[in-house]
């Protein structure tokens, strides 16, 4: 995937989500993996020609596993013009050695998003980014479905009345196997996820699942999303389409007419 592309995308997501408005300060949050690079990257580009001026933060919440080299993180915020800090905290020792989660990636992600709301408050930010993309929409629905017996998946956009913040996904019309393919191309600066609880998580079981059913019923991946699309959920009903090119989603070609198309 090229620059330009991801850009379209970024920028279709916003558009039909009023994500940002003028005079928005937003904090990216950086985990160090592709996701949130090619976030880095699409949210830099847009800056310099989206009609509503934002500026960006850049913030990685360190979680204290040890040695985790983001030096060529920062040399990217700089070569992108966007301003980089790294908040140190212990919650990796927290979690492991002194509580022994066996089920550590909830508390995880409460303590983590604590630290980076924190910082962003901190640094005169309104609003937050985070790097989930189409497959993480899709595989988050399905993870609802079959733990928690309801249709439900993440919003677009998100006010969190506790930090006054409101949390935007602009890549969610991006799909993985694309921000894979710019990585590879921009040869992003990727750090290994150094929790040793990655890779063995329920979202992994989604993440395989989904490749399961699509091999198994070509399309069934667009057809998830669509439903998303096209339901009443909070925040996503709320989507104003872009006339401008194809609608993500909205593809009413066969089924194996849409899989030749891949």
């Amino acid at each position: 995937m090229k620059l330009q592309p991801l850009l379209s995308s970024t920028r279709k997501a916003v558009d039909e989500f009023q994500m940002i408005q003028e005079g928005d300060k937003i904090a990216i949050g950086i985990s160090g993996g592709k996701d949130s690079l090619a976030l880095l990257y699409a949210l830099a580009g847009l800056r310099r020609f989206y009609p509503k001026h934002f500026s960006l933060e850049a913030i990685t919440v360190d979680l204290g596993f040890g040695s985790f080299d983001l030096s060529e993180i920062r040399a990217l915020c700089e070569t992108l013009e966007v301003p980089y800090t790294v908040v140190s905290t212990q919650i990796g020792q927290i979690i492991f050695s002194e509580r022994g989660e066996k089920n550590p990636c909830s508390l995880c992600a409460k303590m983590r998003k604590g630290a980076f709301n924190e910082k962003a408050k901190e640094l005169g930010c309104n609003k937050s980014a985070y790097a989930h993309h189409k497959d993480d929409v899709i595989e988050t629905m399905l993870l609802s479905l079959i733990y928690e017996g309801r249709f439900y998946t993440f919003s677009p956009v998100t006010y969190l009345d506790r930090t006054d913040i409101t949390l935007i996904r602009p890549l969610i019309y991006v799909e993985e196997c694309d921000i894979i393919g710019f990585r590879n191309r921009y040869e992003l600066p990727v750090k290994k996820n150094p929790c040793p609880a990655d890779g063995y998580t329920r979202r992994e079981y989604a993440k395989n699942l989904v490749k399961q059913l699509n091999a198994e019923n070509p399309g069934v991946k667009e057809r998830l999303f669509r439903a998303i699309l096209e339901s009443s959920l909070p925040a996503w009903e709320k989507r104003i389409p872009c006339m401008r090119g194809k609608e993500p989603g909205k593809d009413s070609v066969p089924n194996k007419n849409l899989e030749e198309e891949r």
